[in-house]
């Protein structure tokens, strides 16, 4: 019996040590060292080690699958030290799931164009880098996108016009790059069950918004510190969903007075914009609100917060009056 037992732990701890060894896959790990090497061989990668296990050796910012030891993320973020561009190797990376490369501002040069080989990508962030030039037309290939962010950086050129056709995506965040020309009529076509929320703020956008945009279904919208100009009450209605509209610090013109607001809305900015008319009814669920710098008229609507809001939420308007501005003659 003894012998039996010793038999078996003889064999249990061959199979361990076999099954041990199923860890980071060679390619993988090679394809990690060079990412590495393109990156300069940066302090943040000191863990990466090549004689130690990509998958159970605490690289940083590398997550497996257990089991398969398929590398699905990496997340690169706050570091100074790391100065190159992206490594073209990423896109050897084809199981990818989620890639974040996040607050490395000495991160620069274009997007390359062979991260379109990460199919299976859910999650893409390049984000607070100094990354440059257009936001390639790969990323509309990536049929698995669940967001897409490319905030903080200084992309440049016009919008991609296919991102619609990317059945999953619900966050689009581009605020904070060099961005120009219009918002595509394509843009009012996305898919409206998952309620996409589009960050384009402080680009350089201008022209008018598409009509199409009357479809959009997006819980938050922020379109403001662009160059945009005419009619946006395409943006609301009483069916929609939508949570916040931030329109601020752009040219807009409409009258306001027409507006359907929906019940979700809680946080409205339309300030510094050149929006007249009276502040429509249906203003009682908002929580955050700024309609300061424009030519709106009329006495404010009574109910929720509308009279406890700051006299600055309503400042410098033609001649809207009422509680917490001068009463109205």
């Amino acid at each position: 019996m003894t012998t039996k037992l010793f038999l078996f732990f003889i064999l249990l701890s061959q199979a361990t040590s076999s099954f041990s060894e199923m860890t980071c896959k060679p390619e993988d790990k090679r394809i990690l060292l060079q990412i590495k090497k393109e990156l300069n061989n940066p302090t943040l990668l000191s863990s990466w080690k090549p004689h130690t296990d990509c998958c159970h050796s605490n690289w940083y910012g590398v997550v497996c699958f257990p089991i398969s030891n398929i590398i699905w993320s990496l997340s690169l973020s706050t570091n100074n030290d790391l100065t190159s561009q992206i490594p073209p190797s990423l896109g050897n990376l084809t199981k990818l799931e989620t890639l974040s490369f996040f607050q490395l501002p000495n991160l620069s040069g274009p997007i390359p164009n062979s991260l379109s080989k990460l199919t299976k990508l859910k999650f893409l962030t390049f984000s607070k880098t100094s990354i440059s030039g257009p936001i390639p037309d790969f990323v509309t290939k990536l049929k698995n996108l669940v967001t897409l962010d490319l905030s903080f950086n200084n992309l440049s050129g016009t919008l991609p016009h296919s991102l619609y056709k990317l059945p999953n995506l619900s966050g689009i965040l581009f605020m904070n790059n060099k961005l120009t020309g219009p918002i595509p009529y394509s843009y009012g076509y996305f898919n409206n069950t998952n309620l996409p929320s589009l960050f384009l703020s402080n680009n350089k956008l201008s022209g008018t918004l598409p009509l199409s945009l009357a479809r959009l279904n997006s819980s938050l919208i922020d379109f403001s510190h662009n160059r945009f100009e005419g009619d946006a009450s395409m943006l609301f209605g009483s069916t929609k969903a939508t949570v916040l509209i931030d329109l601020s610090w752009n040219k807009f013109a409409f009258d306001m007075g027409k507006l359907e607001l929906t019940k979700t809305l809680d946080t409205l900015d339309v300030s510094h914009n050149q929006i007249y008319g009276n502040l429509p009814m249906g203003m009682e669920n908002i929580l955050s609100l700024n309609v300061s710098y424009n030519r709106l008229c009329g006495e404010i609507p009574k109910g929720g917060k509308l009279q406890s809001f700051d006299v600055d939420t309503y400042f410098h308007n033609k001649c809207l009056c009422g509680s917490p501005l001068p009463s109205c003659k």
